[in-house]
């Protein structure tokens, strides 16, 4: 049986809300899993991409919350 392991790809749109999407893992396969619409798609490749993609398209949220400027 296969070991499942998750991550997560957050993004902020212009209003300061957060987006997620949650990325599991089993096998080679992946699950994400927006948090603010319910959309959901599996991918084998690029599946932090693919999350992003769907943040920017559908939430507008580009906002990335470790790409801060350094002070």
């Amino acid at each position: 049986m296969p070991s499942i392991t998750s991550s997560k790809v957050s993004r902020w749109d212009q209003h300061g809300r957060e987006h997620i999407v949650h990325v599991q893992k089993a096998g080679v396969q992946r699950a994400l899993t927006c948090d603010t619409c319910g959309w959901r798609k599996s991918a084998q490749f690029l599946p932090w991409l693919k999350a992003e993609e769907h943040l920017a398209e559908a939430h507008q949220a580009t906002i990335d919350p470790a790409g801060t400027p350094g002070t």
